[in-house]
Order: structure tokens, then sequence, then C-alpha cells
């Protein structure tokens, strides 16, 4: 995944997560499509990395199968559940200058995905999301969803007071060292994670950057929206209480610097944490945040990972 342009400077990266529990049915057209689309159209190096959370079905098999047949798709399993969880263990590890995730459904339309990434990649913003909120948005979804969406972000903002307006759509990216850096403080491991992710970003004065996506509702989800909801009030009190103590202050967040010129370089400056050594070799990313449910994403080093080599470019 790390590459150097003529000059023999790093080619900025990105990798993907698609978090997935007992998704078989449509893991194996969901990843081909995105594959293809980043292969035709994305212009940096990239990584797309399917995250088994604890699936019972024909899950990892079909992620497995993927990583043989798609040169820059990688799997890794853990034996929990948890989108917060998936998210944290890959996303910590990553040797990516920026990681995302979006949902295996593929709602969120993948011409947003360049517009979702590139602040990032040049140095301008720190977190970047998908936002069906958005005046500009195209959203296809039922009232109850609408309703649901609408009172939870005024909620946020009302007790909150979030300036973003979507926590909760599944398109999101993030600079890995900013990431890095508030993982240890995010305590979510399921569906809040994304609003706390956030939250502490804004507290912590990181650039949020929103885009305006064209969204079409799953009719196959299978989120239970009360037992979310439930959860979601109850992170958004913890939140709040944090806040009031403030504990939501992160002292070690990177903030941005200028990057060269360049397009799609990056130069390690001086006083800056390198993402990779200078031969291309990942540097090892700290461990704290990582779920002590999940198997290791080595491939030499677990039964559960995809083999050496898949899915790098």
């Amino acid at each position: 995944m790390n590459e150097t342009n003529a000059g023999g400077v790093r080619r900025r990266s990105v990798e993907i997560v698609v978090p997935v529990h007992n998704e078989a049915h449509v893991l194996d057209d969901s990843v081909n499509r995105l594959h293809a689309y980043l292969e035709s159209s994305f212009p940096f190096p990239f990584r797309i990395t399917v995250a088994d959370n604890a699936s019972t079905d024909g899950t990892w098999q079909a992620a497995v199968g993927l990583t043989h047949r798609l040169p820059h798709v990688h799997a890794v399993r853990l034996d929990a559940k948890g989108r917060g969880r998936a998210l944290k263990y890959v996303w910590s590890r990553s040797a990516a200058d920026v990681v995302a995730y979006m949902d295996v459904d593929l709602s969120t339309g993948l011409d947003a995905f360049l517009p979702l990434v590139a602040p990032l990649l040049s140095g301008h913003s720190d977190i970047a999301i998908g936002s069906r909120l958005h005046r500009q948005a195209d959203v296809v979804r039922g009232p109850k969803r609408e309703f649901i969406s609408r009172s939870y972000n005024l909620l946020l903002k009302l007790g909150l007071a979030a300036r973003f307006s979507d926590a909760q759509c599944g398109f999101k990216a993030v600079r890995t060292d900013v990431f890095r850096a508030l993982a240890p403080h995010i305590e979510d491991n399921a569906w809040f994670f994304d609003t706390e992710l956030l939250v502490l970003a804004q507290r912590n004065g990181l650039r949020v950057h929103e885009v305006p996506v064209d969204w079409v509702d799953d009719p196959d989800s299978r989120v239970d929206l009360v037992r979310t909801a439930v959860d979601d009030l109850k992170g958004m009190w913890r939140m709040a209480k944090r806040t009031v103590t403030g504990r939501v202050r992160v002292a070690a967040v990177p903030r941005r610097v200028g990057l060269p010129r360049v397009p799609g370089a990056v130069r390690e400056s001086a006083g800056r944490t390198p993402d990779a050594s200078p031969n291309g070799t990942p540097a090892t990313p700290p461990t704290s945040a990582a779920s002590p449910h999940a198997t290791s994403a080595t491939p030499t080093a677990s039964p559960h990972a995809t083999p050496a080599g898949a899915g790098s470019r």
C-alpha cells in the first residue's frame, strides 16, 4: 500500500474498513463493486479491509475468498461484535495516512468517497463525515428512519452542542495519527462509537469536514432501532458528564501541518511521527486502543488473518 512517485516521495494512502456481522449474502457483491470503483476512479493507493465481527454464518469464508481474488482486499476476524470495536482494532494498526469506513450495503453513493478523504489527504481537515442531513444531500428513506435520525442529531445539538450535522451516517474518514490519539479515550465499542469520536474531535478543536451524500435506505437493515436509541441516549449522558468534568480533553492530539504541494505525496517533517519508515515498512502503532477480544491482524501471526501480502498495493 505504501508507494512512491517518480521523485521517490511516498504517496499518501487510504485504508477502507467494511465492518460486517452475518453479511455473507451481500459481502461478495458489495466488496467487488467497491474494489472495481476504487481501481478505476481512485487516484491514491488503497486497501480494503473486511472486518468480521464474530459472524456465525459464512461471512468469514466469503471474506477470505475475496482476499484471494482481489489484489487490494484484506480481512481480519474478531471474536466479539461491535462496529466500534472493529474500527478501533483495524484503524489503530493501519499503515495508511487516512483510515475510513463504509457500511457493507453501500447505501452511500461511492462518488462521495474522494471528496470525503481528499481534505484529509491534503492536510486541510482532520475528520470527514458523510451527511444525509446536509441541504444538498439526496436521500431516499422512510419517514420513521428520517424522524429518528433528525431527532437524534437535534438532541446532540441541544445536549452536547454538536456542530456536525449527521453523527450516524456509515461513511466516515479520519487522519490515522489523529485517530490513534483519540482512540484510548473512546469508550463505546458499538453504534455510539461514531458520535463519541466526533464529540471528542470537536472538543479538541479538530476540523470536521462534511460531504453531502446520495444515500438510499437498505430495506434489509437489521439494526435494532429501539436498543440503539437507548444506548445512544446513555452515551450522550456519559459524554455530557465527561464534558462537565473536563475529561474530553486529549493532550496528544496531532495538529495539522503544512504538506508538500506535489499531488498525492507526503514528506516526513521534523518533529512529526512518521507513518512509515524510510524503506516503506509501517511503523509499529500504539496498541492501547486494541480490543482485547480481537484476533491479531498480522497475517503471519493469526489463523484468523488473510495470507501475507493480501490486499497490499
